[in-house]
């Protein structure tokens, strides 16, 4: 913890065989990390503060277990789902507790210069509970999840996309918390807003009635500002729905657990109402048909682990 760009003192009761294990994803100035410890208690004192601040927040989401938050004679507990905020400039201790298992987090990193919000407004974050199950906080927290256990889906050219998408989530967090996201820039409002569209996509791939016309009208805006919204990824909306069906589908049909399920039902279970279109639109994208790839993918020996 010593090491860290904003460093903490350590201390546990756990001295013999202390468990803690941390990954960390660097993507540009922003640090993403996942860690799961025993019970423990980290301090963060103005003589730390004095020897390194990178001026940072530290936008913390907790998975298992329970974080107790002192700063400035408040005090705080947040348990799963809850996200806080912490400032580098500021001295404050956590406590992670667990009565059982390890105490397990993730969170990010992030320089508050690239933050356009107002720094008196930001502040007014710290320590305050988010529910990490709703909205943009949810997008952040599924995104943080992703980028620490999914590395290996990720090029080194990705970064800095990938750190453009964090500063906007965050941005629009705060924003939302402060009830002022009408200052956010339009372009990140417009990133967050695609991003939302996406997870609801995403969320509804089973519903065979899930249009442009039915996402638009969920989020509030004409399905023509939906799809300039897709165009300017080069995509429309009709054909991401549709590739995102067509990635879940040809996932299950290469499930050992799912060979005895039709393959006319795993197409219903992801949107396709039709057996013989879902069969046109896999052999389109895959260049295979669903029966073919399903007997490939099932009798192709896999790899010893």
């Amino acid at each position: 913890m010593s090491r860290l760009p904003a460093p903490y003192d350590a201390s546990t009761d756990h001295t013999a065989g202390f468990r803690l294990h941390q990954r960390d994803v660097y993507l540009d100035l922003l640090r993403v990390w996942n860690m799961a410890m025993q019970p423990m208690t980290l301090y963060r004192s103005a003589r730390l503060i004095r020897q390194s601040d990178p001026e940072t927040y530290n936008i913390v989401l907790v998975q298992r277990g329970t974080i107790g938050r002192t700063w400035s004679r408040h005090e705080a507990t947040f348990g799963p789902h809850d996200m806080l905020v912490n400032d580098s400039s500021q001295s404050y201790e956590l406590r992670a507790h667990s009565t059982h298992g390890l105490i397990t987090c993730t969170g990010v990193e992030i320089p508050k210069k690239l933050l356009s919000l107002p720094r008196n407004r930001t502040d007014q974050l710290v320590g305050q509970q988010l529910n990490g199950q709703e909205g943009i906080a949810a997008l952040l927290g599924g995104f943080l999840t992703q980028l620490t256990t999914d590395t290996g889906s990720y090029l080194p050219s990705d970064g800095p996309r990938l750190s453009i998408v964090l500063v906007d989530l965050v941005s629009a967090l705060f924003a939302h918390a402060l009830e002022t996201d009408d200052t956010l820039a339009p372009d990140t409002r417009r990133r967050t807003l695609t991003l939302r569209i996406r997870a609801f996509i995403e969320q509804h791939l089973h519903d065979p009635h899930l249009t442009p016309g039915t996402v638009a009208a969920a989020h509030h805006i004409s399905t023509s500002y939906l799809h300039r919204l897709f165009q300017r990824d080069g995509t429309t909306v009709a054909a991401w729905i549709r590739n995102q069906r067509l990635k879940r589908a040809r996932r299950d049909l290469a499930d050992p657990a799912l060979t005895a399920v039709p393959i006319g039902d795993i197409a219903a279970q992801w949107g396709f109402t039709h057996p013989a279109a879902f069969s046109r639109a896999f052999r389109t994208a895959y260049g295979i048909a669903p029966k073919d790839y399903r007997h490939q993918a099932l009798n192709t020996p896999r790899p010893q682990s």
